[in-house]
């Protein structure tokens, strides 16, 4: 795009015109004089501020430029950025070396170098919203986005919040690809996270050490399935690891006036096959170390209830939101989880379980064809919140009809691309669960033979990690508490102790 290099720079506001995307070329050339003249003025600015939001494309090389070499500790000024450029037609056409030189020479005084980011910013995010409306408007009128087919009317509300959340939350405008630096810069992120964090863990914390050991915590915008036989306990320890990263939450506040997560997180639960009443429950019952059951039947004595209040008192203010809304669609779930994230923030997010969410279009669909939809869309959603997503599933009655009980990746149900999609797979197994259901008659050989062998496994729980996109595959050991219907960790020698 071509300019004519006219360099008014006093401040102005910026003018909308119709006809015209909402630009303020003066604010740009402004900001980059100053850049031009003290290079360490950049540190002003914002993080949020990229090459993207300016304008003129020159202009976003050119401030793209400059932050590379002030980031290398280079020095950033017209002689040798015009090196760069030679061969930009751009540049030519604006009066190469010149050009910059007229930048320096009449910028700006460096204390107003946020004021001219901040309207170059707002302006950017405006044209943004200018081209999401206008999407949104063609879409409505044809019923179809480009190239693809025709959209209900609830599709199309659910991508178009999917477009504003994200440029609220990330002031994003459209950029395709990313260039390497910038995925460099992402990897050395994580591994210095690693390092500072106690234990090494690049990931969220489930709080269970050898399973954290194996899979190195949980990580953003992974997809974990969590899948086993009913009864084997994955409601039990997806509640158990939701309870532990609230539980441990802590933040420190950012330059931005926002809140950045230093340990455990905000968790967002969606129960769908249980009340928010039970699945409360069963966490007081963890922390008070009273059996839920018990409360159930009403045999609990008055020291029982004096420990569940205490315990419902020190945990009813920790960052654990629940929804237990039956049958919900992928969609209505991704809006929820976006509006959480947004207003309170969200580290990790947890669905109970994953054949209970419906893809919501009303039409009949190919079951399998329907949980792949859903997977999808939960690995869509852990990279566009930049989250773990934890979903349980549901495995098939095959694994009953085996000898050997433990299970495997084929057994999970109406499997499609769950396991395509996915970039952890685990499985619960506790062989007591199998035992404990065909007891021989008391008094005989058999019985004692059983119990011997009974005995060692009672509350041992085995995560068997079926695939793990970036790391190993194999088998952990938990404790199992069968009253608490609390996971733990296993000592090595064989005794077992709650988290």
């Amino acid at each position: 795009m071509a300019l004519v290099p006219q360099l008014d720079l006093r401040p102005a506001a910026p003018v909308l015109d119709v006809a015209q995307p909402p630009a303020n070329l003066e604010a740009e050339q402004a900001l980059l004089g100053v850049l031009l003249y003290d290079n360490s003025a950049l540190e002003r600015l914002s993080d949020a501020l990229g090459a993207a939001h300016f304008f003129e494309p020159f202009h976003g090389r050119l401030f793209g430029a400059i932050q590379s070499h002030v980031q290398r500790g280079h020095l950033a000024e017209p002689i040798l950025l015009a090196e760069q450029f030679q061969r930009d037609p751009a540049f030519e056409e604006l009066g190469g070396v010149r050009y910059l030189a007229d930048l320096v020479d009449r910028a700006p005084p460096a204390a107003n170098i946020t004021d001219y980011g901040r309207v170059i910013y707002d302006l950017a995010l405006r044209r943004e919203l200018i081209r999401i409306g206008g999407d949104i408007a063609a879409t409505a009128q044809s019923g179809a986005q480009s190239g693809e087919a025709a959209l209900s009317a609830r599709e199309q509300i659910e991508a178009a919040e999917s477009k504003l959340y994200n440029l609220a939350e990330t002031g994003g405008v459209s950029s395709g690809f990313v260039d390497f630096s910038s995925s460099v810069r992402g990897a050395i992120e994580m591994a210095a996270e690693a390092y500072q964090r106690d234990g090494g863990l690049s990931g969220l914390s489930t709080g269970l050490i050898d399973l954290d050991q194996k899979l190195g915590g949980l990580h953003k915008s992974d997809l974990l399935i969590l899948a086993a036989r009913p009864s084997m306990g994955k409601s039990s320890l997806a509640a158990n690891i939701a309870f532990n990263v609230a539980r441990n939450y802590a933040w420190e506040p950012t330059p931005e006036g926002g809140r950045k997560t230093v340990n455990g997180g905000v968790v967002a639960f969606f129960a769908l096959e249980m009340s928010a009443a039970q699945l409360a429950m069963r966490l007081i019952a963890e922390a008070s170390q009273v059996p839920s059951d018990r409360v159930r039947k009403g045999e609990i004595t008055a020291s029982d209830f004096g420990r569940i209040r205490d315990a419902a008192a020190e945990i009813s203010e920790i960052p654990l939101y629940i929804d237990d809304t039956g049958g919900i669609s992928i969609g209505k779930l991704a809006a929820r989880a976006r509006r959480l994230k947004r207003t309170v923030g969200l580290d990790l997010l947890i669905v109970d379980y994953l054949q209970l969410v419906t893809t919501g279009d009303g039409r009949p669909e190919n079951r399998v064809q329907e949980v792949s939809q859903v997977t999808q869309g939960l690995k869509s959603l852990a990279k566009e919140l930049s989250i773990p997503i934890i979903a349980a599933a549901q495995l098939s009655r095959q694994v009953e009809n085996r000898e050997d009980k433990k299970p495997q990746l084929s057994d999970l149900r109406e499997s499609g691309s769950i396991e395509q999609d996915a970039d952890v797979v685990m499985f619960i197994y506790r062989e007591a669960y199998y035992l404990s259901r065909v007891p021989p008659p008391e008094g005989t050989p058999e019985h004692l033979a059983w119990q011997e062998k009974l005995d060692p496994v009672r509350n041992l729980a085995q995560i068997i990690i079926g695939k793990q996109r970036h790391g190993p595959i194999g088998t952990v050991n938990l404790s199992f508490n069968e009253d608490l219907t609390q996971f733990g960790n296993w000592a090595r020698e064989g005794r077992f102790e709650p988290h």
